[in-house]
Parts: structure tokens; sequence; C-alpha cells
């Protein structure tokens, strides 16, 4: 009997919990990523069927911007499925299932970096790497929410933006207070 359990993508196992989240990747260099949150799994189908009325996309990138984050997040999340010995996954064109932790961790980078200068990525990148994951699932979840349709761009969503793409951490101190750097900038409703 085969009791090795099925992982998709970056650590998915559908199995345990259908709760997943699920970057579609286009071909095209000008096509846009877009993340979707979903609670369902369709075993034995190549390619995932997206129900717009229960898959929500939760953010939408450009290509050029997917590029910048897309390394980090396969590196961050590897690592942690090597220290629980379970296979690492890879970014591919089309569609990669990414376990609902991760999804909560790499959607909130993505919410910081949609509207912003490309410039400030790499500043997006060191503060959320200052942060551990139980504070981005936290942060991800009040924003969600709050503000975690694809098009809400105010309150939380805002604020994350602020205080990922301001205020860089010093290297040498990466755990970052996200709250002290939120109460920092003012934001607008």
């Amino acid at each position: 009997m085969n009791d090795k359990k099925k992982i998709y993508g970056f650590g998915f196992n559908p199995s345990e919990s259908q709760h997943h989240f699920l970057v579609v990747i286009p071909k095209s260099d000008t096509g846009r990523v877009i993340i979707y949150e979903r609670f369902s799994w369709q075993e034995g189908v190549e390619v995932q069927k997206i129900d717009y009325s229960v898959n929500k996309p939760k953010v939408e990138l450009d290509k050029k911007k997917w590029k910048l984050i897309e390394d980090v997040l396969e590196e961050e999340f590897n690592t942690r499925l090597k220290q629980e010995k379970l296979p690492i996954g890879k970014w591919k064109i089309g569609q990669n299932p990414v376990h609902r932790l991760f999804g909560k961790e790499m959607v909130l980078l993505a919410w910081a970096i949609e509207d912003c200068d490309p410039s400030v990525v790499p500043i997006a990148i060191r503060n959320w790497k200052g942060l551990s994951p139980e504070e981005r699932w936290w942060l991800f979840t009040m924003t969600n929410a709050a503000t975690g349709g694809l098009k809400d761009r105010r309150g939380w969503r805002k604020a994350i933006k602020y205080a990922l793409t301001e205020n860089p951490i010093e290297e040498s101190n990466r755990q970052m207070d996200i709250f002290d750097l939120m109460l920092r900038r003012k934001i607008d409703d």
C-alpha cells in the first residue's frame, strides 16, 4: 500500500486541505500574473478549472514585477519545505498550486508591490523577509478581511504597501516591528 501523499507545486497537499492559492503565470512577457484563493481541487485534471463564483482573484501583477519576487518566494518556501522533508517547488508557466499558508505570505508581498514603483520592490522584499511567517499570516488575515478583493486599494491594503515599501530595515536588524512602521505613516481611507 502506497502511503505517499501527492504534493503539488509549493507544499499543497489536497488530502490535508483543499484550501490553497493558485498562481497563474502567463507565457507572454506582457501578460499579468493572477493569484487566486481557492477552496477546492479537481483531482486527475491537468489544468484546474477556475470557478469565479468561488475562486477569488486576490492580486494581479504585471510579469515584470512578478519576476522581481518569484525567486525570493521560491527560495523562502523551498527552504521551509526542505525542513519538513517535503518536495520542493519551482515556478512554471501556467498554474502553480501553493499551500494556503505560503499563499497568504505570497499575497501579502504581492499586495505591497502591486501599485508601487519597481525600484522599491527590494525594500518590500527586505521588510517582508524581516517578518516571521506568523506575522505575515496575521497581516494577510487582517487585510483580507477588510480589503482582500482584486481591486481594493484602501485601508489595510494601503497600509501594507506603505509598511513594506517604505522605512527599509537594516540588514542587521532582521526582525521588524510592522506595527511601528504602520503607525509612522498616516493612512487615509
